[in-house]
Order: structure tokens, then C-alpha cells, then sequence
């Protein structure tokens, strides 16, 4: 036996409960990873509340969690590669977890300059970040705007952004302007006139836009950049009215490099991702109420 946070219900982060659980054993194309650490993300909480579910009620009790970093504790069969004691990060399954499954594609070794609790919150934003300039088709001489530059995706996209040679206009709350601005983007108030703002700040005019913030940017966001073309969202329900495209996946774009260019970017030291606060496994429920509070600076991490 091992454990394991499950929720029978959905609702309120107290459904979410610290159990026991049978380990589960790693089929075709997964490995076991005994988890060192595991990254919270805004889409767990989603899920747990059943904002995906479409009025259905939970059918048995269920994990939660993608991202993660361990140690590999067992392949399946055909599995060359990680190998049982590869340290590994990326994401998994229901990773909220002393022991979770993960395909060998979603992982890399994780580098020993990279602490584990930034290797395991590095999966959901880092691939989402890597993901979304893509389908932008972020590159040298753009000027790219990011709401909510100071979130778990924004630093990271802000960061890929700058070292692929575009230049970041990042919207954050007085908190944190001088936390983009390290970042390397210029810092724009969020909230009412961020507009003016931002065309202060890019006197040259935005190129793309990505909305990390999901709060109601997405019509003055489209009239900043003449069309929604260049504007991407990951966080607002209003996508299709302003006719944003909305990436929840990797549709029409290659990520297989995502993950290794991560890694090596933390080793390097080019790359941070500052951890927010981390949490034993058994808190996940506290952890969760604090990401759903938002205003956060980097990301929570889980140590099981």
C-alpha cells in the first residue's frame, strides 16, 4: 500500500483526503515514479471542484495531479529508457502521490543543479508556456504581451520568450512589478487602463498577446493587436465570443523538445521558476485553497 490524496466528490478542497491506495504498476509505455515532488496548477483545482464535468457526479474516488519529480521505481515492459533509479521530472497522472505513473515521452532527467521541489513544478506551466508561443509562433523581433506575467505559465513563457529573442510586456499587480521587471519584461499595472499602459510600454505596438489571467483582457487585447489572430488564452471561458483561439492542448505543434530544453535551462540558471510555497501531501487540501486565492509568485509544490 501506498499514499495517496483521492477525492469521492466534488467540491470544496476539503473533499480532497490523504489514503491509502494499492500501487499501481506501470503497463506499455509507463514507468513508476516514487514522486519527490509535485507542482499544483490551477487545473486541479478545476477539476476537483467539477468545473469539467458537465453536471456529472464522480464515479468512484479519484487522484489528482500532473506535474511531478522522483526517482524511476519501475518500467513496463518495452520500456528502455528511463531506467529503474533515473531521477527524473515532467508529468504523470494523479502525481498528488507517494508513487504515480508517467509515459516515458512526458519525462527528462532531471539535472542535479535543479532543487526538486522547482523540478517538480516545472511540468503543466512549463510545457504550457513552451506550448502556447509556439501556436503564437513566438520569435526574434516580436513584442509579446503576457497577462498575469508573474503566474506559475507567465514566468516561464516570459522567460522562453526573452531567450528566443522577442521582447515581454508583462501584466502583473503592484506586488509584483518589480518581479517581471527581473524577469526581464517591462511590468504593466493590471486592472483598469492596462491598455494605455501597455502601449506606453511598447510605443512600437504588441505583436502577440497571451492571456494567462482569464479576467475579461480578451476584447481590448484583441484591439490592441488589430485581430485575434495573434491572441491566445489558457484561462478564459469567453474565448470563442472574441474569436480567440483557446490552447488546451498541443494541437499543431511539436513539444518533444519542450521538457529537455527546460531542464537544461534551470541547469544552466537561465531559467527560474521560483517556488511559492510547498506543502507536505497531507495539506493538499491548504495548498489548494491558497492557489485558488491567486496573487501567487511562482508555483506550490507538494512533498510527498
Amino acid at each position: 500500500m501506498t499514499s495517496a490524496i483521492r477525492f469521492a466528490a466534488y467540491g470544496e478542497p476539503d473533499v480532497l483526503e490523504l489514503v491509502q491506495v494499492d500501487a499501481p504498476e506501470p503497463g506499455e509505455d509507463q514507468v513508476l515514479v516514487r514522486v519527490r515532488a509535485a507542482g499544483v496548477n490551477p487545473a486541479d483545482w478545476k477539476r476537483r471542484k467539477g468545473l469539467w464535468a458537465g453536471g456529472k457526479a464522480l464515479g468512484a474516488p479519484t487522484g489528482v495531479g500532473h506535474d511531478l519529480a522522483g526517482v524511476v521505481e519501475a518500467v513496463g515492459p518495452g520500456v528502455t529508457s528511463p531506467r529503474v533509479g533515473d531521477e527524473v521530472l515532467g508529468t504523470g497522472t494523479e502525481t498528488y502521490a507517494e508513487l504515480a505513473l508517467a509515459r516515458p515521452s512526458s519525462l527528462t532527467g532531471r539535472p542535479a543543479e535543479v532543487p526538486w521541489e522547482v523540478a517538480g513544478g516545472v511540468g503543466v506551466a512549463g510545457r504550457t508556456a513552451y506550448r502556447v508561443l509556439r501556436q503564437l509562433g513566438i520569435g526574434p523581433g516580436d513584442t509579446l504581451l503576457i497577462h498575469a506575467a508573474a503566474g506559475g505559465v507567465g514566468i516561464v513563457a516570459t522567460q522562453l520568450a526573452l531567450a528566443w529573442g522577442a521582447t515581454v510586456v508583462g501584466t502583473a499587480g503592484s506586488d509584483n512589478q518589480a518581479f517581471v521587471r527581473e524577469l526581464g519584461a517591462s511590468p504593466v499595472q493590471h486592472g483598469d487602463g492596462w491598455e494605455d499602459r501597455v502601449r506606453a510600454a511598447a510605443p512600437d505596438g504588441v505583436d502577440a498577446v497571451l492571456d494567462a489571467s482569464g479576467r475579461g483582457e480578451l476584447a481590448a487585447s484583441v484591439a490592441l493587436v488589430g485581430g485575434p489572430e495573434r491572441v491566445l488564452t489558457i484561462a478564459a471561458d469567453d474565448a470563442e465570443e472574441h474569436g480567440v483561439r483557446f490552447s488546451g492542448s498541443d494541437e499543431g505543434v511539436d513539444v518533444s523538445d519542450a521538457f529537455p530544453e527546460l531542464a537544461r535551462r534551470l541547469a544552466a540558471g537561465d531559467l527560474v521558476l521560483p517556488v511559492w510555497r510547498t506543502y507536505p501531501l497531507a495539506e493538499a487540501a491548504e495548498a489548494h485553497r491558497v492557489s485558488e486565492a491567486g496573487h501567487l509568485r511562482g508555483k506550490i509544490v507538494l512533498l510527498p
